[in-house]
């Protein structure tokens, strides 16, 4: 096992540079932190390149790191590589994954300009709970491996492919491939509980102050809404997918 000591290391500083999104574009690596996350990713090793260790953390014994490069820095340099407030001391660099664009599943999420990464990854994690078969992220939307995104996806983008595609084309293969497609609005939409789910679905959610882009909206098979009974003027939007989501894999099973 390697040991860093010197937060000026030009591998600290390679590390470091992987919170941002131009280096994990050119590098095909990401970075991730915490017990949690890391326990996740030692199920799938394949896509770990090396661990870092901070020499104050000490591992569970029940984790497996046969075979897997690990490095221990200081706290000093662990302070440096967290992207928290109280990181500890454990991460991984992994390859970015790779998912083929063919859609053979009966079940999505598409995601339009969403730009809260809390959002995107709560959105991530609430569509692998309710089972789906993927997540397309369109144009605008905060980046997958955006560290804020992986912290609140809980280990979820492991689980279901996700991809980042043209929604309009999207929309239109999975028309042709006869799944019907919901936009959500305030406009022209009808009460989510009316719409009509057979043996296939997908859910398109919108940017948090302006939604759906309407040009989306123009192709959709259907809109819907969730009421308001309060006076809040809108639903936060990875609130309102978890509401959708479930509704709708609920009603696949009513079929």
């Amino acid at each position: 096992m390697k040991f860093i000591q010197s937060v000026k290391n030009p591998q600290v500083k390679q590390w470091k540079k992987l919170l941002t999104k131009k280096e994990r574009e050119k590098t095909g690596q990401y970075m991730l932190e915490g017990f949690h996350l890391v326990e996740t990713a030692l199920h799938y090793k394949d896509e770990i390149v090396e661990l870092i260790i901070s020499e104050e953390a000490e591992l569970p014994p029940h984790w497996n790191v046969d075979d897997i490069e690990m490095t221990m820095v200081t706290p000093e340099i662990a302070r440096a590589l967290s992207d928290t407030e109280a990181g500890q001391g454990v991460f991984a660099i992994c390859r970015k994954q790779e998912f083929s664009e063919v859609l053979e599943g009966r079940t999505y999420l598409l995601i339009d300009a969403v730009q809260d990464p809390g959002n995107i990854g709560t959105m991530i994690r609430t569509a692998d709970a309710a089972g789906l078969d993927g997540v397309i992220l369109g144009s605008g939307c905060a980046d997958l491996y955006n560290s804020k995104v992986l912290r609140s996806a809980q280990g979820s983008h492991f689980h279901l492919p996700i991809v980042q595609r043209p929604l309009l084309e999207v929309i239109h293969q999975l028309k042709e491939q006869g799944i019907p497609v919901f936009g959500t609005s305030l406009q022209e939409a009808s009460d989510y509980r009316e719409a009509e789910v057979m043996d296939a679905f997908a859910l398109l959610v919108g940017n948090e102050g302006s939604g759906v882009d309407e040009d989306l909206l123009s192709v959709t098979d259907s809109n819907v809404f969730i009421p308001i009974y309060g006076r809040s003027e809108s639903l936060n939007v990875a609130v309102a997918a978890g509401v959708l989501l479930y509704h709708f894999k609920q009603s696949l099973k009513n079929v």
